[in-house]
C-alpha cells in the first residue's frame, strides 16, 4: 500500500513539474503558424499594361535594408516572408521614371498584401 502511495504521489510530482515547465495560453493568442507577410502587386504603364524588366525597391523603414526585384514578363513582383511588425515602403522604376512611393503598414493586418505600382512612361 505505501508503495502505491509512493508511486502515485511520484506520477503527480512529475505532472505537476511537466505542467510548470510549459508556459501558459495567453489569452487572445492565435496559433503559431507562418506569422510572415506577401506582398504582390503588378508594375503597370497609366494604360494598365505590363512593364517587364522594372525594378521594385522594397525597403524596411525601420532598419532601411533595402530588397529589389525584377519583374517577370507580365509585370508581377513577389516579396514573401516580410515581418507583421514592420513597416516598408515600396516604388517601382524603369529606364530613369519611378512610380510613387506606396506604404505596407504594420497596422494592416493582412497576411497578403497587393499593390500595383503605376510608371508614366510617356514623359
Amino acid at each position: 500500500m505505501k508503495k502505491t502511495i509512493a508511486a502515485v504521489a511520484t506520477s503527480l510530482l512529475l505532472l505537476f513539474s511537466l505542467a510548470l515547465a510549459s508556459p501558459p495560453p495567453q489569452f487572445g493568442s492565435r496559433p503559431k503558424a507562418d506569422n510572415t507577410r506577401l506582398l504582390t502587386g503588378k508594375v503597370l504603364d497609366h494604360d494598365d499594361n505590363p512593364l517587364p524588366n522594372a525594378v521594385v525597391y522594397l525597403t524596411n523603414t525601420r532598419t532601411r535594408a533595402v530588397k529589389t526585384y525584377i519583374v517577370s514578363q507580365d509585370g508581377t513582383y513577389r516579396f514573401p516572408s516580410l515581418q507583421p511588425n514592420t513597416d516598408y515602403e515600396v516604388y517601382a522604376q524603369l529606364n530613369g521614371r519611378k512610380s510613387d512611393v506606396k506604404s505596407v503598414s504594420q497596422f494592416n493586418d493582412n497576411s497578403q498584401v497587393s499593390i500595383n505600382l503605376k510608371i508614366d512612361t510617356s514623359k
